[in-house]
């Protein structure tokens, strides 16, 4: 792992003093494993008060210095330093309720997590891997350091947390570990709804979320018990090959792994199914509205994750209309009215992604939304009208008319209408005709 001149400086800086100083976590382990390395943690023997000195001319802020870790910025880049440490007793299933400092970098790494986190490497690329992580990164297996039952019931979020990095990294649960995750998910229902959500978030996005989703489904019922129903429920129509979860679960895999907003969405897109499932007398399923249905579950869901209000309103607004038909250049215009260009856009793509986990014969259908997306394009290029903001006359010019409140509004919207239909052209003069010939009707 080749040091950036920062991290090369901070490294220094407590090694000049006398001080031990490894990278450590995710940074080393993204290093190995030839990934890209984003943030860098440090651990090292100094106390926080001899951390403090070292760089007491540095920009310093004590952020969790209870628990020995100090922020150290080099230049505008943010270091977590923090002493070697053996974790108190867990009460709250999160966070430590004291820590004991130690002089030992071993100790410190049989606190952490996973074994491929638990590697720890100095500036001159010199490894300490007491657990044999590097042997489970070659072999691709996450596994808890030391009993399972007792990392996770120091932290349920490493429950979420495993299950996403085999997600990520296209790893194996090894058995022991993949048991306690099964076993003790529940506990998960004690971490904060912002952790959750944002380990699901990077779930979703991982290149193995199909195996993981499936295998663990559980797991994000767990934390989202609105997902129960649909694990395992038979569909019961020829459009599908797969029950309601799994076909969610491999319509996700569909959408750019970088596209969180779209995974995220395709995630919920048929949370209201089970809910609207109904049998016709040849016992072929259906399910009507369970796009609005889907979309009044997911805002409720969304909310409850403490997504932000424009993350909810991309995913429902989505939802609510995946399931509605689009044939023509007006279906186009109109859908655009209802949600805007750039969300009309998503939706092609979104209605590709459901599609392309259905049968056969109805992805072909995934043709008809490329058209569809072309013809859009094209009404943006031609800035065809498609919004009361884009039609030739506006209130001003109906109240001309003798039109009045709600009239004028009413007369627009039909106006629009026609426009979008093409059955008017959007020129001020016919379409005033038109609104003064329906006044005199």
């Amino acid at each position: 792992m080749k040091t950036d001149k920062n991290t090369e400086q901070v490294l220094n800086e407590l090694e000049k003093h006398g001080f031990e100083a490894y990278m450590v976590g995710g940074c080393v382990r993204d290093s190995i494993m030839g990934r890209e390395c984003h943030d860098i943690d440090i651990t090292t023997n100094a106390r926080p008060k001899e951390i403090l000195a070292v760089f007491s001319s540095f920009k310093v802020v004590p952020t969790g210095i209870k628990h020995g870790t100090v922020t150290v910025f080099c230049g505008d880049v943010p270091f977590e330093i923090t002493t070697y440490r053996i974790d108190g007793e867990y009460t709250d299933c999160r966070r430590p309720e004291n820590v004991e400092f130690t002089a030992d970098i071993t100790t410190d790494l049989a606190r952490r997590d996973f074994t491929i986190n638990a590697v720890a490497m100095d500036r001159n690329g010199c490894l300490v891997d007491p657990f044999d992580g590097i042997s489970d990164m070659k072999a691709g297996i996450i596994r808890c350091v030391g009993a399972p039952e007792k990392r996770f019931g120091e932290d349920a979020l490493r429950i979420m947390r495993a299950v996403r990095f085999a997600s990520q990294l296209g790893f194996t649960i090894e058995e022991e570990t993949s048991a306690a995750v099964h076993r003790m998910k529940d506990l998960l229902q004690k971490i904060s709804h912002e952790r959750i959500r944002d380990e699901l978030d990077k779930l979703v996005c991982g290149r193995s979320c199909i195996s993981v989703l499936l295998e663990y489904s559980d797991v994000i019922t767990a934390v989202i018990p609105e997902f129960k129903p649909s694990i395992g429920l038979d569909q019961c129509t020829p459009y599908h090959k797969y029950n309601v979860w799994e076909h969610t679960v491999r319509a996700v895999s569909f959408a750019p792994e970088n596209d969180v907003k779209m995974r995220r969405t395709l995630l919920f897109h048929d949370i209201g199914k089970p809910a609207c499932l109904k049998f016709d007398e040849t016992g072929r399923g259906h399910f009507k509205q369970h796009d609005r249905v889907g979309a009044e579950i997911t805002e409720k869901v969304m909310k409850r994750l403490r997504y932000d209000t424009k993350s909810i309103s991309y995913s429902t607004a989505l939802i609510a209309n995946h399931s509605k038909k689009l044939r023509s250049r007006a279906d186009v215009k109109k859908m655009m009215y209802r949600i805007g260009d750039e969300l009309f856009l998503a939706l092609t793509e979104m209605k590709k992604c459901d599609n392309s986990a259905k049968n056969d014969f109805v992805i072909e259908e995934n043709a008809v939304f490329d058209r569809l997306a072309g013809i859009g394009r094209e009404i943006i290029a031609n800035n065809e009208c498609r919004s009361l903001k884009g039609l030739a006359v506006n209130g001003s010019d109906l109240l001309g008319l003798g039109l009045k409140g709600a009239e004028i509004g009413k007369m627009q919207q039909r106006l629009l209408e026609l426009v979008m239909e093409d059955e008017l052209p959007n020129e001020k003069d016919k379409l005033l005709k038109y609104a003064e010939q329906e006044c005199g009707k």
